[in-house]
């Protein structure tokens, strides 16, 4: 008969030198010491005709008795006729094929980035994802994100932050979608919202409160302005140049010399900046102009309005600006005011004012057939912009106070 090992106890596994070492109790355990000090937790035996040597796991991670349960069960295996190390390859494969949610979410990522205009696109995607989608189901196998998943998700969003969880849900949909048609799940989209969701959810429109941008009354718009001109700095600057041509903050404050032509009195930003992904001319007023002819040209600075490390101003510097004249209202809703000046105050057709802010056009039919963007008649409409903002008004108008509430 074949010698029986020795059975070593828990205590001498941390004394026991380089070397194989012979468990007991279990015949083919052993412990395998490195030269690290390292301790490993390995089975001998016979599969067929083949020897085998499989991995338990490491001491101490793997116990003394948890190591000869695993000796236990992968022996009684083998007397099954499965080669246990065959079995976990192949469980590891099943695995290796079908991704995480996470991992699909990156792979999504990378397929769509193409078509998004900035980086801010997957910088939104993926906070978003990683934020409320990842800690429930971010290690899930993608083919097993199931409907009840997504209501975990969603559900606490739905009525306190329904516009993210809107977008949430879209972009889920999205990843899913890109799982289904790389073959690594199948069946119907559980994030899907017609027929799906929308029987669980409320719809977003009816639990939403609709939050628009504090804008200055057009009658309290010459004061304001007025008194912005009696600031100094770049953000007072870039503030009433925004005003002027009614554009946003973001294409403000990455407004590049290369788009300006002072010559022509245009400003011409490229599609990629534009929130609808066409390029927006926009017709200068002399006032604007003014604004840009006293600016530095800084070399080594593309931007028109730096910040003063000579980058990109922030957002957060023009908003600053109304902050410290104790305005209630934010800068994008100067747009606002501009829309109801056109509307109120002048006669110019309402596609005229739409064209101006860089709006779309809703209707697919009018807007295939839309070839031009009205230049001759937005640089009129601009003129009288500036014309309104410089004349104060009447006696008796309904000037409301711009201040902050206390």
């Amino acid at each position: 008969m074949p010698k029986k090992a020795k059975e070593i106890s828990a205590v001498q596994i941390p004394k026991l030198p380089e070397g194989l070492h012979a468990v007991g109790v279990v015949p083919g355990l052993y412990l395998r010491v490195a030269p690290t000090g390292a301790r490993n937790w390995i089975l001998r035996t016979m599969v067929g005709k083949r020897r085998r040597d499989m991995g338990l796991g490491g001491w101490p991670d793997v116990p003394l008795a948890e190591a000869r349960d695993r000796a236990r069960d992968a022996r009684r295996k083998v007397q099954e006729g499965v080669d246990p190390i065959e079995q976990r390859k192949a469980v590891r494969a099943t695995l290796v094929q079908t991704p995480t949610f996470a991992e699909c979410v990156k792979f999504t990522i990378a397929a769509k980035r193409a078509e998004w205009k900035n980086a801010k696109h997957v910088a939104q995607w993926t906070s978003t994802l990683e934020s409320y989608a990842n800690p429930v189901i971010g290690k899930m196998p993608v083919d097993q994100v199931d409907l009840p998943h997504i209501q975990r998700i969603l559900s606490p969003l739905w009525n306190t932050k329904t516009e993210t969880a809107t977008r949430l849900r879209g972009r889920i949909e999205a990843v899913l979608d890109w799982a289904t048609v790389s073959r690594h799940r199948t069946g119907d989209n559980p994030a899907r919202w017609k027929g799906n969701l929308d029987v669980l959810l409320a719809k977003p429109n009816k639990v939403k409160k609709v939050e628009h941008h504090a804008a200055l009354p057009v009658d309290s718009l010459h004061g304001f302005v007025a008194e912005l001109r009696q600031r100094n700095g770049m953000a007072a600057l870039a503030l009433e140049f925004l005003i002027l041509t009614a554009a946003r903050s973001g294409e403000v404050r990455g407004a590049t010399w290369g788009e300006i032509d002072l010559d022509a009195k245009l400003w011409t930003i490229p599609a990629e900046r534009m929130k609808a992904g066409k390029e927006h001319r926009i017709p200068l007023n002399t006032r604007a102009v003014e604004i840009l002819k006293s600016l530095p040209h800084i070399a080594g600075c593309e931007f028109v309005f730096p910040s003063p490390t000579g980058k990109q101003l922030s957002d957060m510097a023009i908003s600053a600006v109304m902050r410290r004249m104790d305005v209630d209202a934010v800068p994008h809703g100067f747009r606002s005011t501009f829309r109801d000046w056109a509307s109120e105050r002048t006669a110019y057709p309402n596609d005229v004012a739409e064209m101006a802010l860089a709006h779309t056009i809703p209707n697919k039919v009018e807007a295939a057939y839309r070839r031009g963007d009205l230049f001759a008649k937005r640089s009129n409409m601009m003129k009288d912009w500036q014309k309104f903002i410089d004349t104060p008004p009447a006696k008796g108008a309904n000037v409301v106070n711009i201040r902050r509430a206390n």
